[in-house]
């Protein structure tokens, strides 16, 4: 199979289940920001093997790759679609949910805003944390003209919320200062 079809060359992709649409589609602008943050999650583990704890983080950050994953092509399936791809549920939203609770064991409690920065692998995720917001809210958009997934929103929010969390805890795991945000 190449990995050129010549299909798109016109500015219309296929969807799974068949139907073309405008690469401009709502559709697809979301699950291209789904994308574009598990590529980011990707970078971030590249750096992982420097990290302390480089075993459990690259494998929290592997999970998530899988999600995303899975969160991108629910996506680009319309439900209706006879294709049968593995969609998101309400179960890996509360997976996050239990991991935020673990990874916050480690960490002071958060009395003030963190800017985002400190060590390299911390920074990646930040930026995945905004890129993840960005995802959420194409998806808002895609689903307010067509039926989506609702777990998809669900799981992208709580996914911000995961990925700040998890900087905070590779930052302090790493040794590094958290920057906080000082009102003149």
């Amino acid at each position: 199979m190449k990995i050129y079809t010549r299909t798109g060359d016109h500015g219309d992709t296929g969807l799974f289940g068949g139907n073309r649409v405008s690469k401009a589609h709502a559709r697809i602008e979301a699950y291209g920001a789904v994308d574009e943050t598990n590529a980011l999650l990707g970078m971030a583990r590249a750096f992982v093997s420097k990290h302390p704890a480089s075993e459990r983080l690259d494998s929290l950050l592997a999970a998530l790759q899988d999600d995303l994953f899975v969160a991108g092509s629910d996506l680009a399936t319309p439900l209706d679609s006879k294709a049968a791809v593995p969609r998101l549920a309400n179960a890996h939203t509360e997976r996050l949910e239990q991991e935020i609770d673990r990874l916050e064991e480690d960490l002071p409690p958060l009395e003030n805003f963190i800017l985002p920065g400190s060590v390299p692998i911390a920074s990646i995720l930040h930026v995945a944390r905004t890129t993840c917001r960005r995802a959420e809210r194409r998806v808002v958009a895609a689903a307010a003209c067509e039926s989506l997934n609702e777990a998809v929103v669900a799981y992208l929010n709580r996914l911000s919320d995961y990925l700040f969390v998890l900087a905070r805890w590779a930052n302090k795991t790493e040794g590094g200062k958290e920057h906080l945000w000082k009102p003149e």
